[in-house]
């Protein structure tokens, strides 16, 4: 069994995916979670072909039994928690007067109110490896929609301006028992919920998933007294006003 565990929310593609086979490439053991069964065992085959260890927990991020499922599995698997990628979202854009309550109550749902629970759920694992080895760590991804309002992503990028602030609040309360919290704030990502963009921005010229997952590489190889509360990531010649 891994020294090491992680869980990663979001995990079936993209972003999460990507970080999950980082985490996996350090020997992390693998919890990976997402809303759809087979998209995400088709996730977890993947890894584990690459000679990772996986469990795959399928949850919908906005029904709070099923988070709390997650970190029950993960703890049963594994006992331990290392690292914690509360990764999963959902952006639903709209101008302002045609904001759908349903999709409104999803975005906060999944972006926010999930990510708020699954801290809660994993803070005490997360508490004995600080306690262990100094340095667990939260990772969260944000947006960098969240570091500057955005039109028709107005409900999005509220969410991810709070899942930043979150972040901070977490490692202000955490921080001392050895649990460091970093927020991730992408502008566009070759993912499948960018495809709105790919008219304007074209998927070959976006932020790849792996520089994501080589941001969280990087943040395990930093010593315990190195805290990054955040990492912002632009495509060359923009700024952080520009998805």
């Amino acid at each position: 069994m891994a020294k090491r565990a992680a869980l990663i929310t979001g995990a079936s593609s993209g972003i999460g995916l990507a970080i999950a086979r980082a985490l996996g490439d350090e020997g992390y053991g693998l919890t990976v979670s997402a809303r759809r069964p087979d998209k995400l065992e088709s996730a977890a085959e993947e890894l584990r072909a690459a000679g990772f260890e996986v469990q795959s927990v399928a949850a919908n991020m906005t029904d709070e039994d099923d988070v709390i499922g997650v970190f029950a599995a993960h703890r049963d698997a594994y006992g331990r928690l290392d690292v914690l990628v509360n990764n999963a979202g959902v952006g639903i854009g709209a101008p302002m007067e045609e904001i759908q309550t349903k999709h409104l109550d999803m975005q906060l749902g999944v972006n926010l109110r999930a990510l708020i629970i699954g801290t809660r759920e994993g803070l005490p694992l997360l508490r004995e490896a600080g306690a262990e080895h100094g340095k667990a760590l939260i990772v969260n991804t944000a947006s960098i929609a969240g570091k500057s309002g955005q039109g028709w992503l107005s409900v999005y990028a509220a969410t991810k301006a709070a899942v930043i602030n979150f972040t901070q609040s977490t490692h202000r309360e955490v921080g001392g028992a050895g649990i460091q919290c970093t927020a991730l704030a992408p502008g566009f990502v070759d993912t499948p919920m960018t495809e709105f963009a790919k008219q304007q921005v074209p998927g070959e010229e976006m932020i790849r998933p792996e520089d994501l997952g080589e941001a969280v590489r990087f943040l395990l190889r930093t010593s315990r007294n190195c805290h990054v509360p955040e990492i912002v990531f632009t495509r060359p010649g923009e700024g952080l006003d520009t998805p």
